[in-house]
């Protein structure tokens, strides 16, 4: 269906042709239109207009009132202070825009006029190594910009640069030749076919780290042969590539294991690690250095910036391959945006990664810019984002100092919410499938709106009590309100929502409708700002208002049956906002809680 235009820009439409009507010589000018606590909307873009023009803000304010019509759209336009229109909306407008929204299976959410293709880069574990905290924040933020941007129209494309290559493989292969058993995890007297959990595979990788790192650590003559086995792996010798890749496809179990715990679908086509862009290197170092973007620098080649120096004052420079030949993270990463920029054709290009690697970024980005594989048509972002902390304020640590395990922290997580489900369950009469189900969805929805309700490059505090808390900014909140939503539409029994535009609207029944309305101008801004903590106030604020409209406006003992219809209409259309935000956050909303 057509998408919905808001009152928002109904109204803004309005105000902007009589302002043109009222000052020709102005030409096309904004009303500047916010939502006000006066009225439904307030315009300050007279303000402005009269001073260029050198007119009396009130008396162009009069003329820009007097040129726009009322009774359909606008029920009531005045001016207010020097020159602000305060403007309220008809009662009817409100009903007939969210009834042409709850007719749309997008809620009259448009798609983007200048959509485009977006490679977006989030979740980049390391083989052979546990997940832990750390990793959290670019999962959860780059699925949920990945929906986001998906809704709008955008075509994106998944990467996740997994660290899978390197100095240490050298070290992990050779001891693995040596020591061929130890990767081997089934059981005593299993079965061939047994499947490996993703905690077997990653406690064997594990293992075979700790022992291999202790033996290159403490044998010089084991340290000679890793180092040498990297050479081969880098030449593609057919033996060490069979055990790397074993490496690879454990780490995958483990992977795929922990981001099905988040809730999350990884498809292994999207997995493209640095070895993906191993055979591109040579020719990447070749052409920086060819067109002089690159220069040699103590048999380094350098990348050279002005505005970044070190603390004895001499630039600090991109290293794109090391004295020793070998090749650093700059090469891989410039190689990836040759690869995404030629071959997947994107035109923008998001990288969710610690704001700590701020630095490395801005200039693989101007390096790339200096070759020309970044232009006026293809831009790219780092998506920063900040550190999880602790109640302390400081990083979160385990007891003992150790970085906390992903895995440990999402089981909490669950353990604690399916707590507060199984007690709030004897109400609803849940079964024990639902109870466990629930509390997997509102524990793991709780890690990620905790995550994404705070603007990404802020740092915040990991605290489970709040997370898990009914009351508050906490998806919890947003999932009850969602379930108390869809029980009163079950308890209507026959009686169906129905939009009556007839009906005078309540204040509450005002605020909540206003607000349902300003979802596609939410999902607009927050994937333009790549911005996914803008849906979850929306979110939070739609079930504020809906409790508030829940406590002032009886539903099923409404005063007429066209009353009682016309609020559960008001229901329904919040219930499926709810769920629609919530999805695009990747957070569920069970329909009993």
């Amino acid at each position: 269906m057509a998408s919905v235009p808001s009152l928002a820009s109904s109204v803004n439409q309005r105000v902007a042709d009589a302002l043109a009507s009222a000052l020709p010589e102005a030409g096309a000018a904004d009303p500047l239109l916010r939502r006000s606590d006066r009225a439904d909307f307030q315009a300050n873009g007279i303000l402005a207009l009269a001073k260029k023009a050198k007119a009396n803000p009130r008396e162009l304010a009069a003329d820009v009132v007097g040129a726009i019509p009322t009774g359909d759209l606008i029920q009531e336009i005045e001016v207010s202070g020097p020159g602000f229109l305060n403007i309220t909306i008809t009662d009817r407008a409100i009903v007939e825009t969210l009834a042409a929204r709850a007719a749309d299976d997008r809620l009259g959410v448009p798609y983007a006029a200048n959509a485009g293709t977006t490679v977006i880069d989030y979740a980049q574990p390391n083989v052979a190594k546990e997940m832990h905290v750390g990793h959290l924040r670019s999962a959860v933020i780059g699925a949920a910009m990945v929906q986001i941007l998906e809704f709008t129209g955008e075509k994106v494309v998944r990467r996740h640069h997994i660290g899978d290559w390197g100095t240490q493989f050298g070290m992990l292969i050779q001891y693995l030749l040596e020591h061929p058993h130890e990767l081997d995890h089934k059981a005593e007297g299993a079965a061939e076919d047994v499947e490996v959990s993703g905690e077997e595979a990653m406690s064997n990788l594990n293992r075979l780290y700790k022992a291999s790192r202790a033996l290159f650590d403490s044998d010089e003559e084991f340290k000679t042969r890793a180092r040498a086995r990297v050479v081969d792996l880098q030449a593609g010798d057919p033996q060490t590539l069979s055990l790397w890749q074993r490496f690879v496809d454990e780490s995958k179990i483990y992977f795929y294991s922990v981001f099905h715990k988040l809730d999350m679908d990884i498809q292994d086509p999207d997995v493209v690690g640095e070895s993906g862009y191993n055979d591109m290197l040579a020719e990447t170092c070749k052409l920086l250095e060819d067109s002089g973007v690159a220069v040699r620098s103590n048999g380094a080649l350098c990348v050279f910036f002005d505005e970044y120096k070190g603390p004895d004052g001499n630039p600090t420079p991109l290293i794109v391959q090391k004295s020793d030949g070998g090749f650093g993270y700059a090469a891989t990463d410039l190689s990836a945006i040759r690869n995404r920029v030629g071959e997947l054709k994107a035109d923008t290009l998001i990288y969710v990664v610690d704001a700590r690697q701020s630095l490395h970024f801005k200039m693989v980005f101007e390096t790339a810019r200096r070759a020309g594989w970044l232009n006026d048509g293809v831009k790219a972002v780092q998506l920063a984002f900040g550190t999880v902390l602790g109640k302390d304020g400081k990083p979160f640590k385990t007891r003992e100092g150790e970085t906390v395990r992903l895995v440990d922290l999402l089981d909490e997580a669950v353990e604690r919410a399916t707590a507060v489900v199984r007690e709030k369950s004897e109400k609803i009469g849940l079964t024990e499938e639902e109870i466990v189900s629930n509390g997997r969805y509102v524990g793991i929805g709780a890690v990620k709106y905790a995550d994404l309700s705070t603007s990404a490059g802020r740092d915040y505090k990991f605290d489970l009590d709040q997370m898990v808390s009914l009351t508050g900014d906490t998806s919890v909140y947003l999932q009850y309100a969602y379930a108390r939503n869809r029980s009163i539409l079950r308890k209507a029994g026959e009686t169906k929502p129905v939009a009556h535009p007839e009906l005078a609207l309540a204040p509450a029944e005002r605020a909540l409708g206003l607000h349902i309305d300003q979802f596609g101008e939410v999902i607009a801004d927050a994937a333009a700002e790549y911005a996914p903590h803008k849906v979850a106030a929306f979110l939070f604020q739609l079930a504020t208002l809906y409790s508030t409209f829940f406590d002032q406006c009886p539903v099923l003992k409404a005063d007429t049956a066209e009353q009682m219809e016309n609020r559960l209409f008001l229901c329904d259309l919040t219930a499926r906002t709810l769920s629609k935000g919530m999805a695009l956050l990747g957070i569920r909303t069970p329909e009993r809680l």
